[in-house]
């Protein structure tokens, strides 16, 4: 300024000093106009709110301003050609990557919500309470999350026979168990199948047998023989009890195994053995002398007058009289053929009178009378029928037994 005073005269330094006052107004008012022509917006970039004046026309354009690149994903408030007007709010999220992995299938997501609850809305994706999730819905996302998701399947648990079903993501059979409410002994035999310690996978069930070991007693008894003793004071063909037989015991006792309630092994622990005491009989061997005819006849003649008649009728027939010992028998016995010495089927004629004899004394085929019994025809023999010993027939076994054994008389009479 001095230079310029010094080169120019006064008339002339006030006219550029003036020149020079109009161009700064000039410049400062062009300043003013151009900054009072600039719009005023909001820019929230990720939520950072920060107020920006611009006087690019569109929202394109205040973005290359701000140098920001709008990725395929970024979420934008307003179109890029959308016109700035002061006052306005533009909202700008950068996506965020988002891995899901679902049963081991991963998948990537873009998102620019806030929440992982938002993100599955997002996304259409949908788990029920039973899926495992390994982050909460309420946590936010951010780049780079990873979401692993394990879908429940169905499970069945087969207990003692009865089954249940569960829906499992995983984890051990103790684990499945416990969400089940199964109950089970650690210390028990019951067998787990798989193993406690297992993990639980898809499409393969879980068995419990229920084992359980008892005891049992079992009871056998033991027949007893009939020993026979010779006899001398006894008539051949008789019989007598000396002492009744006793059935033995046998005690045992398993330890019997069940699964599932169903015996599966039966094991012998222990074993007790009450013997038997055989029953005794005695055998007659005593032989009874034959009675001669005469003193047949007078012993019958001392008996009653019917007796004598019978006696007198007999010596009038010429027929031989005995004095014979005679027990009874029926063809109903188990093991019994039925049929006689002489082939008379005795259980077709259950009602027929045959006498068993010795054939040496009365031969077979003869008839004879029987005292008590009446007219009968020798047919038959027997291991015991010796000498003068007899064994008649009768229907059943209460005849015999009330026959017993007597001496009767027996008369020849054809």
């Amino acid at each position: 300024m001095r230079l310029i005073q010094k080169l120019l005269p006064a008339s002339k330094q006030k006219l550029v000093i003036s020149s020079i006052g109009v161009l700064a107004l000039i410049v400062f008012s062009g300043f003013v106009l151009f900054e009072a022509t600039k719009a005023e917006v909001v820019f929230a970039d990720n939520g950072k709110e920060q107020t920006v004046t611009t006087h690019t026309n569109t929202v394109g354009g205040l973005l290359e301003e701000l140098g920001i690149t709008v990725g395929q994903h970024d979420a934008l408030s307003h179109e890029m050609d959308a016109r700035i007007e002061s006052g306005m709010t533009i909202d700008y999220d950068t996506a965020k990557k988002v891995i899901v992995r679902i049963d081991g299938e991963e998948e990537i997501y873009h998102t620019t919500m806030d929440t992982i609850e938002e993100f599955f809305e997002e996304a259409k994706l949908t788990f029920s309470d039973h899926d495992a999730l390994s982050h909460n819905t309420t946590e936010a996302t951010k780049d780079g999350l990873h979401i692993e998701v394990s879908t429940a399947y169905e499970v069945t648990i087969n207990d003692g026979g009865v089954e249940k079903k569960v829906l499992a993501t995983g984890g051990t059979v103790k684990d499945l168990l416990a969400k089940a409410e199964v109950r089970y002994d650690q210390n028990s035999k019951d067998l787990i199948e798989p193993e406690l310690v297992a993990e639980v996978t898809k499409g393969n069930p879980v068995t419990i047998v229920r084992v359980s070991e008892d005891e049992e007693v079992v009871t056998e008894t033991l027949a007893f023989d009939t020993e026979k003793r010779e006899d001398g004071s006894l008539l051949e063909g008789n019989e007598k009890v000396i002492s009744e037989g006793e059935k033995g015991i046998i005690k045992k006792i398993y330890k019997v195994t069940k699964h599932n309630g169903e015996e599966v092994d039966r094991e012998l622990v222990t074993e007790d053995v009450t013997e038997s005491v055989n029953r005794v009989v005695a055998v007659g061997t005593k032989k009874e002398l034959e009675s001669k005819p005469e003193a047949n006849l007078v012993t019958l003649s001392s008996e009653k007058s019917n007796s004598s008649a019978e006696t007198t009728a007999s010596s009038n027939s010429g027929g031989k009289t005995m004095t014979m010992t005679a027990s009874a028998f029926t063809a109903g016995c188990s093991g019994c053929s039925g049929y006689t010495a002489t082939g008379i089927n005795l259980q077709a004629n259950p009602n027929m009178k045959v006498i068993a004899v010795d054939p040496n004394v009365i031969p077979l085929g003869t008839k004879v009378w029987v005292e008590g019994y009446g007219e009968a025809i020798a047919g038959d023999t027997g291991g015991h029928i010796k000498g003068n010993r007899i064994d008649i027939h009768v229907p059943n076994k209460s005849d015999a037994f009330s026959w017993g054994v007597k001496t009767v008389q027996v008369k020849i009479i054809d």
